[in-house]
């Protein structure tokens, strides 16, 4: 059986050198481990063993053996090369969704982790996810944990997915946490399609409107201006064509102030957003608009009862769990009344209070969340919440899809026709001043 030497501290911080027999580099991390040690570095002994030899006549030390460096063969070159970060791809949700489902396959059926990984580095298509998984093989092979490994790679495993792999690996119970993320991950994708899909209509139709616009300011009103100054020469137009022919002058004369002017407003938008005040205030606006307020406010809920009834049932501890849900709720709003609710939990007091004065919640939510802590079912509670507000955004995305279709074609309708009608108009006045004078 191959021998392993390692190099290994205790828990008072001592370091400790020896040597131990096992199948493989990973049994001889799990035995190290087992004798309360943690391993700093563990290798293969060649050939020869690894303990000293035993003292010559007269107590005197023998000399170390030379090591002999191997000889390299002409061929014997390994050349790797790493593509660069900032010119790798980025992991997708979707990527990271599969990999989390296949992962919990392997390991429900009894697969090991790390042997499951490595199934996933071979077939992991995108590159900067495969050299993740490949680290992570590297990580847990030296003796660390799978939480360990995946905080080495905070872009691409976020809080959530760390603490409940931590809570699922102290519990014993990894394929079920594994399980549980697959079906979150799966959930929270199903719902940002929905919302995404619902908004690619109005986006074509709002470019499409300014495009048509532009090209009609631009190309074909001064056009018709020069036809206007030549049949009626100065009697005066109808006010919708002087409003139209204004517009149009001041876009050609000040096309590049105008596009600076968009430029800068979506720069100082941007900025302002990454301030605090600045996206509380458009996270506040956005649970007040009219028509999209309902649907934010609903997709916000959904995902914060979804992913702290996840956190929970997983194990891991409520004030912990709060700090995730805070950290990942994505709006600012909701982010404030977490915090009040965690300093609430804190203090020993109950989620029900804090819930209710944020005036975020709907009464519907506040009482589920009563009822769950009163009976001790306050994880399966939040997950019923968010089941049923997950229909609510499906029922309301449907809705607003079949609404915002023809408003849209109204919207776009009116631009074209308010310069069609503007450019007919004294076209008409000609006309009728043709017909007189013959």
């Amino acid at each position: 059986m191959p021998k392993f030497a390692y190099i290994a501290v205790d828990s008072a911080g001592q370091e400790t050198r020896g040597s131990i027999e096992a199948p493989n580099q990973a049994q001889a991390i799990a035995k190290v481990r087992s004798q309360g040690l943690f391993p700093t570095a563990i290798g293969a002994v060649g050939g020869e063993s690894s303990g000293g030899a035993a003292p010559a006549k007269g107590g005197s030390t023998p000399a170390p053996a030379k090591k002999v460096a191997p000889k390299k063969r002409a061929m014997d070159i390994n050349i790797n090369l790493k593509m660069p970060k900032f010119l790798r791809a980025g992991v997708k949700q979707k990527d990271l969704t599969v990999l989390t489902r296949q992962l919990a396959t392997l390991v429900d059926a009894g697969l090991p982790l790390l042997r499951g990984l490595h199934v996933l580095e071979r077939q992991t298509p995108n590159p900067t996810l495969r050299e993740a998984l490949k680290e992570m093989c590297e990580s847990v092979e030296s003796g660390s944990t799978f939480s360990e490994s995946l905080q080495n790679h905070p872009k691409i495993f976020n809080h959530l997915y760390i603490n409940m792999v931590r809570a699922g690996e102290a519990g014993g119970v990894l394929e079920v946490v594994l399980n549980r993320l697959a079906e979150f991950a799966e959930k929270a994708e199903k719902i940002k399609n929905k919302v995404k899909g619902a908004m690619i209509y109005p986006v074509i139709v709002l470019f499409a409107a300014c495009g048509i616009t532009g090209f009609l300011l631009v190309k074909v009103i001064p056009k018709f201006k020069d036809i206007f100054r030549d049949l009626l020469g100065d009697k005066p137009l109808p006010p919708i064509t002087e409003f139209v022919m204004n517009a149009s002058n001041f876009v050609m004369n000040n096309g590049l102030l105008v596009l600076g002017g968009i430029g800068g407003f979506v720069f100082l938008f941007t900025v302002f957003k990454k301030t605090a005040g600045g996206a509380y205030f458009i996270d506040v606006c956005k649970l007040r608009m009219p028509a999209f307020g309902t649907l934010v406010r609903r997709t916000a809920i959904a995902r914060m009862t979804r992913t702290l009834g996840t956190l929970l049932s997983s194990g891991v501890p409520v004030l912990q769990a709060l700090d995730i849900v805070r950290d990942t709720s994505g709006n600012a709003v909701i982010a404030r009344a977490i915090q009040s609710v965690h300093d609430a939990v804190k203090e020993g007091e109950s989620m029900t209070e804090p819930l209710a004065q944020s005036k975020v919640f709907p009464p519907m939510v506040i009482s589920m969340v009563e009822v769950g802590e009163e009976t001790g079912a306050l994880a399966d509670m939040l997950t019923r919440v968010a089941d049923t507000y997950d229909d609510e955004v499906d029922n309301a995305v449907a809705g607003m899809t079949s609404i915002i279709e023809p408003i849209m074609i109204i919207f776009l309708s009116v631009i074209v026709g308010t310069i069609v009608v503007a450019m007919f108009m004294p076209m008409i006045q000609i006309i009728t001043t043709m017909g007189q004078q013959t």
